[in-house]
């Protein structure tokens, strides 16, 4: 039997697949997943979507089903604060080396 063999996440996939910014995409990808996750729970129609978020059509569209167009972080805490979310921005040291970002949403 041929012995499987794997490696140990470092707890970001962007960093693991090599992607270039790997911590910028880890926090977009949690903000715009807290965003389809009240739109979700908000039960709004593609139109009230558009409105609120002041989108065009095939936007809300898109964020409707999950599929956030690729977006600036000044552009996701936008579409959170217009869905009545603060978003607090916290600056704590790190260990030696040690670089991540971590989004704690309550």
């Amino acid at each position: 039997m041929k012995e499987e063999q794997f490696e140990v996440s470092s707890g970001n996939i962007f960093k693991d697949l090599g992607f270039p910014n790997p911590e910028l995409e880890q926090l977009k990808t949690a903000l715009s997943f807290q965003i389809y996750t009240i739109l979700k729970e908000r039960r709004l129609s593609q139109k009230a979507i558009a409105e609120l978020l002041e989108l065009d059509a095939s936007q809300a569209a898109m964020l409707k089903r999950g599929d956030l167009p690729d977006c600036s972080v000044d552009e996701l805490f936008n579409y959170l604060n217009r869905l009545n979310f603060s978003v607090e921005v916290r600056l704590i040291p790190s260990a030696d080396g040690e670089t991540f970002q971590r989004l704690v949403a309550t």
